[in-house]
């Protein structure tokens, strides 16, 4: 018993790992943590207005996801983000790989 629950510690631990590695290496060049240099709002201010639309972590990775799958200036909930920096372009990754990246973001607490 003692093995299986070290297993799939481990392979939690992995899956977590492989939810930032994701992130780190498609959203953070854009979507930084800090003022510094910013093309895009940082992840702290997404991360907090999408909390605010939605606290629950289902509905938080839905809108985030798709939103990103398919950027559109009519549905987003940061119109003064496009205003400053302008539309995200769409960049064609799967809908899996971004729900993965959502729930990472819904999970961490950045700063």
């Amino acid at each position: 018993m003692k093995q299986i629950l070290i297993i799939l510690t481990l392979i939690n631990a992995l899956y977590a790992d492989y939810k930032e590695l994701l992130f780190n290496g498609n959203c953070i060049t854009c979507h930084k943590t800090d003022e510094l240099n910013k093309s895009a709002p940082t992840i702290i201010e997404i991360r907090k207005r999408y909390i605010e639309v939605f606290p629950k972590k289902e509905e938080f990775v839905k809108h985030l996801s798709q939103w990103v799958y398919r950027p559109n200036k009519e549905k987003s909930i940061m119109q003064n983000a496009i205003k400053e920096y302008k539309l995200m372009p769409e960049l064609g990754y799967d809908i899996d790989i971004l729900e993965q990246i959502a729930e990472f973001i819904y999970e961490k607490e950045f700063k």
